[in-house]
């Protein structure tokens, strides 16, 4: 499937600003199944592209002198090729056990933790992830508002509610009750005539099964595994570290952040 992608993000501030500096996951990667066929980032400033330590393709946007708003745009168009029980074909550029460690985001307390050794098994196959998948639907529902960016999972499980970076928060923090490494994605997905919006948030978890050792890729939000509606911007052990944008400023006032995103099948 090819996706035509566009990603919108604008800060407005209420004041000048004298400096803006973001770290921007914006290019999508680079793997087995997917290959972008052309894609543009339009800033202000300067950019400095990099790879970050997780095998993201990254920029780091510096934008000085006075401004009152940064208008950040990606946009082009993607192959992606369907995947099987979302196996992915790579290992990727880590250890899988760099992503067991607990972090901020992605941590167990006692009531989390109950939660995993009652959905989870150790050493779970790919079924038993979709099990979890269907644990944490039922338990957390999508409501979009009802939790922010620095929401860690234990708290979207106490609320009952969250969004789709939730459910990879928890998700993951289920994972490393049992030792099982898991990494966040984020990315995209072609919504389809569904409601989703299309900048979204999904896991990969490592699994060793009959025929395959390696990561397994689950939207935890659909119940499902990631397949060719799902476009991959950057993984790493949260949002944290695979936000698409993310950065400091100094000045502005008051900020106010809109983010418009459009996904759709190309041709």
């Amino acid at each position: 499937m090819q996706l035509f992608i566009r990603h919108e993000t604008v800060y407005r501030y209420t004041a000048p600003l004298s400096y803006t500096i973001q770290q921007l996951r914006l290019s999508p990667r680079v793997e087995a199944h997917q290959r972008p066929v052309s894609w543009q980032i339009g800033t202000p400033g300067r950019r400095h592209e990099f790879v970050d330590a997780f095998g993201n393709i990254s920029h780091m946007l510096t934008i000085t002198g006075m401004h009152d708003e940064v208008r950040i745009v990606a946009t082009g168009t993607v192959d992606v090729a369907p995947l099987e029980r979302g196996r992915l074909a790579e290992a990727g550029v880590l250890s899988p056990l760099v992503f067991t460690v607990p972090t901020r985001l992605a941590q167990a307390d006692a009531a989390l933790g109950e939660f995993a050794n009652r959905h989870l098994r150790p050493g779970a196959r790919s079924t038993g992830l979709l099990e979890l998948a269907d644990a944490i639907r039922g338990t957390v529902a999508y409501r979009s508002g009802a939790t922010a960016v620095t929401t860690p999972a234990a708290d979207a499980l106490r609320l009952g509610q969250g969004v789709c970076q939730d459910h990879a928060h928890l998700f993951i923090a289920c994972c490393h009750v049992h030792g099982i490494p898991a990494r966040y994605v984020s990315g995209y997905i072609d919504p389809g005539n569904t409601a989703h919006a299309e900048s979204h948030a999904w896991i990969d978890a490592w699994v060793d099964e009959a025929g395959f050792c390696g990561w397994v890729s689950v939207d935890v939000t659909h119940g499902r595994f990631a397949n060719d509606s799902h476009c991959r911007l950057a993984v790493g052990r949260d949002y944290d570290s695979a936000a698409p944008v993310r950065g400091v400023r100094h000045g502005g006032g008051t900020e106010s952040l809109t983010v418009e995103v459009e996904v759709a099948q190309a041709g």
